[in-house]
């Protein structure tokens, strides 16, 4: 069910700050960039910044799918909370994440553009 990992989004209450201060550790500008999310292409893999995401929820990681209602059936089948429904973020693009038994949050994510960098 699992693709493998493809987004990790950080909190960034001050956005242009932490934009800033990626572009220079990265070495790249974002390729997206708007005052709700900035993001950035690293070797085909996304890296969020998020002003609306708190601190105290710390980061979030996010599985690639193939099909988001599938992946949510298939984990809430053996014990899993969905904390956040399927929702399209743009794009064609669908986020949601489930709880696990022992409280781990899973972030799923449907992206039918994502292409690993060869």
């Amino acid at each position: 069910m699992f693709l493998g990992l493809r987004t990790v989004i950080y909190p960034a209450p001050d956005l242009d700050k932490a934009k800033v201060w990626f572009t220079a550790a990265l070495g790249i500008e974002p390729y997206f960039d708007e005052p709700f999310y900035v993001g950035f292409n690293v070797g085909g893999y996304e890296l969020g910044l998020d002003p609306n995401l708190a601190q105290a929820e710390g980061h979030r990681a996010f599985w690639g799918v193939a099909d988001i209602d599938a992946a949510i059936a298939e984990l809430t089948g053996v014990g899993a909370t969905v904390i956040a429904p399927a929702q399209e973020v743009g794009d064609g693009i669908k986020v949601a994440t489930v709880t696990d038994p022992a409280g781990n949050d899973i972030g799923l994510i449907y992206n039918p553009h994502f292409t690993l960098d060869a």
